[in-house]
C-alpha cells in the first residue's frame, strides 16, 4: 500500500467509523425502543457508548493485529483530544456549566481511570515486551471490564433513583430515537453499522500502520495525532452540537463518559484479546493526560464552569502537547 493508498484509506476509514457509529446507534436505539426498554438506560448505554465505536473498533482491530502501541495510543490520544479539544473548542461556543454531580463524582472517576492505567502500565513487568518490557494483560483488561460493568451499573441506579424521586433525568439521544421505525430497518442499520465500524477499524488501523512506515516515525506518534482526532469526531459532533443548544452540561457529560468508557471498556477489551505493551512514551502521554484532567477538574471546581478563556488555554496547551510529541 503505497502513501496515497494509505491517506485514503484512513479517510474511508473515519467516514465509516464515524457513519457506521451513527447507523448502529440509531439503529439499536429504535430496537430498544419497540422491545419497552426505558429510554433512561438506552442513552446510558447504547447512545453513551456508541461515540465511543470508532476508538474501540480501531484498538480491537490493533491488538488482533499486533499493533498493540497504536491502541494504547489512540485511547489516550483520543481523551487528551476530547478533554482539551472538544470541550475547549465547546467552550467558544457557550461557557460550559458543571453540574456537582460532573464535579465531585465523574470527573474524579475519570481521572482515577488514568491514575489506574499509568499504575498498571508500571508494574506490568513480564509480559510480551520482556523483562524491562510493561504491559496491559488479559488480567487486568477483564478487571477493567469489572470494574466498567459496576461504574455503569451505578450510574443507571443513580439515574433511576433520581427519576423515581421525581428529579428531572436528561438523558443524552433520548429525544433523537426514531420511534416509528420499522423494526426490519432498526435490525439493518445495526448490521450496517456494525460491518462499516469493522471495515472502518481495519482501514484505519491498516492505512496508519502503512503511513508510519513510510515516514519513518512511530505508531504511538500516528496512533496520538491522526487516529485519535479522527476517532474523536463524534464526540467533537455530539458535544459541539450540545454547546450550540445551550445542553451545557451535556457537552460535558458526553466528554467524561466517553473518556471513562474509552480506558475501562475499550483498552479492557483490548488486553483481554491481546496484552497490550506499553513503552516509556505512552507512560509520559497517560501523565499528561491525568494533568489535563486535574487541569480541566480544576476549571470546572473553581467557577462551576469552563469559560470562553479558559477553553482557549485548553486548546494552546493541546496546541503545546501536538507539538512536543512531534519533535520528542
Amino acid at each position: 500500500m503505497n502513501i496515497l493508498l494509505a491517506i485514503l484509506a484512513i479517510v474511508v476509514g473515519f467516514v465509516l467509523l464515524v457513519k457506521g457509529a451513527d447507523f448502529f446507534v440509531d439503529g439499536a436505539s429504535a430496537v430498544a425502543y419497540k422491545l419497552r426498554v426505558p429510554g433512561l438506560i438506552i442513552g446510558m448505554t447504547v447512545v453513551a457508548m456508541g461515540t465511543s465505536l470508532p476508538e474501540l473498533s480501531v484498538s480491537i482491530t490493533s491488538s488482533l493485529a499486533g499493533a498493540n502501541t497504536l491502541a494504547i495510543s489512540n485511547v489516550v490520544g483520543s481523551n487528551i483530544f476530547n478533554l482539551m479539544v472538544v470541550l475547549g473548542i465547546s467552550a467558544l461556543f457557550n461557557p460550559l456549566m458543571v453540574s456537582k454531580e460532573t464535579t465531585r463524582r465523574d470527573f474524579p472517576f475519570s481521572a482515577f481511570t488514568a491514575v489506574l492505567l499509568l499504575i498498571l502500565g508500571f508494574i506490568g513487568m513480564n509480559g510480551i515486551m520482556g523483562d524491562n518490557g510493561m504491559t496491559l494483560g488479559r488480567i487486568d483488561g477483564i478487571a477493567f471490564l469489572v470494574l466498567f460493568a459496576l461504574f455503569l451499573a451505578f450510574m443507571i441506579k443513580q439515574a433511576i433513583k433520581a427519576r423515581e424521586n421525581g428529579e428531572e433525568v436528561v438523558v443524552e439521544g433520548e429525544d433523537d430515537i426514531d420511534k416509528d421505525m420499522p423494526m426490519w430497518k432498526a435490525i439493518l442499520l445495526i448490521i450496517l453499522g456494525a460491518v462499516a465500524v469493522k471495515y472502518g477499524g481495519d482501514f484505519v488501523v491498516n492505512g496508519a500502520v502503512t503511513l508510519a512506515s513510510s515516514f519513518g516515525v512511530s505508531q504511538t506518534l500516528i496512533g496520538l495525532t491522526i487516529v485519535a482526532c479522527g476517532t474523536s469526531l463524534p464526540e467533537l459532533a455530539t458535544s459541539i452540537a450540545a454547546a450550540r443548544k445551550n445542553e451545557l452540561d451535556m457537552a460535558i457529560g458526553n466528554v467524561v463518559g466517553s473518556n471513562i468508557f474509552n480506558v475501562l471498556l475499550i483498552l479492557g477489551t483490548a488486553a483481554a484479546i491481546s496484552p497490550v505493551a506499553f513503552i516509556m512514551e505512552n507512560m509520559i502521554d497517560i501523565a499528561v493526560l491525568l494533568v489535563f484532567s486535574l487541569i480541566v477538574w480544576l476549571f470546572c471546581a473553581t467557577k462551576k464552569k469552563i469559560t470562553r478563556p479558559e477553553g482557549i488555554l485548553m486548546l494552546v496547551l493541546y496546541a503545546a502537547y501536538l507539538v512536543y510529541i512531534c519533535i520528542r
